[in-house]
C-alpha cells in the first residue's frame, strides 16, 4: 500500500472516531441531564463520559496535529447524541445503560475491525484505538452489570441503536 492510502485510511479512521467519541460525550451529557448526577448509575455514567472527554480530546488533538478534515455531520450528531442520551434516559436507568451497552457493543467491532485493518502502519493510532476500545470494553460490561437486560423491549432497542450506530460510522468516515 502506498503512503498516500495508508495515509487516507488513518484520515478517514481518525476523522469517524473522532466523530464517535463526539457523539459520546453527547449521548452522556444527555443522560445526565435527565437523570442528573445523583440517580441510579449516576457516578458510572459522569466516569464514562469523563472517559469519552478524554477519547476525544486524544483525536481532537490528532486530528489537528496532522490537518484532518471533522466529519461535516458533528452538529447532527450533538444533537442526535444529547437525544438519544436523553431518550434513554427518561425511559430509565436500565435503558441508559442498555443504549451503552449497545454502542460500546459496536464500537468494540469497529475499534477491533480498524486494529486489524491498521496493522503496524499508524502505531500512535493504533495505540490510541487500542486503548480506548479495552475502555470502551470496560463500559460495555459495567452497563451490562447494571441491568441493561433487564430492559423491557432490550433486544429491539439494542440492536436499533447499534444499527443507527452502524449508520453513523459509515456517514462519518466520507461525510
Amino acid at each position: 500500500m502506498t503512503k498516500s492510502a495508508m495515509s487516507r485510511r488513518s484520515e478517514r479512521m481518525l476523522r469517524v472516531d473522532q466523530a464517535g467519541e463526539f457523539g459520546a460525550t453527547r449521548i452522556y451529557a444527555g443522560q445526565l441531564a435527565v437523570m442528573g448526577n445523583r440517580g441510579p448509575n449516576s457516578t458510572e455514567i459522569v466516569g464514562m463520559a469523563a472517559q469519552e472527554e478524554e477519547h476525544k480530546a486524544k483525536f481532537d488533538a490528532m486530528i489537528a496535529q496532522r490537518g484532518v478534515r471533522p466529519t461535516a455531520l458533528q452538529p447532527v450528531w450533538s444533537v442526535a447524541g444529547f437525544a438519544l442520551g436523553a431518550a434513554t434516559a427518561l425511559m430509565g436507568p436500565k435503558a441508559a445503560m442498555a443504549c451503552t451497552a449497545a454502542i460500546e457493543t459496536e464500537i468494540d467491532r469497529h475499534y477491533t475491525q480498524q486494529l486489524d485493518e491498521l496493522g503496524e502502519d499508524d502505531p500512535e493510532l493504533g495505540a490510541a484505538i487500542e486503548k480506548f476500545r479495552d475502555e470502551e470494553r470496560e463500559h460495555r460490561d459495567a452497563a451490562l452489570a447494571a441491568g441493561a437486560e433487564e430492559t423491557p423491549g432490550y433486544p429491539l432497542l439494542f440492536h436499533a441503536i447499534r444499527m443507527g450506530c452502524r449508520v453513523a460510522i459509515k456517514l462519518s468516515e466520507r461525510i
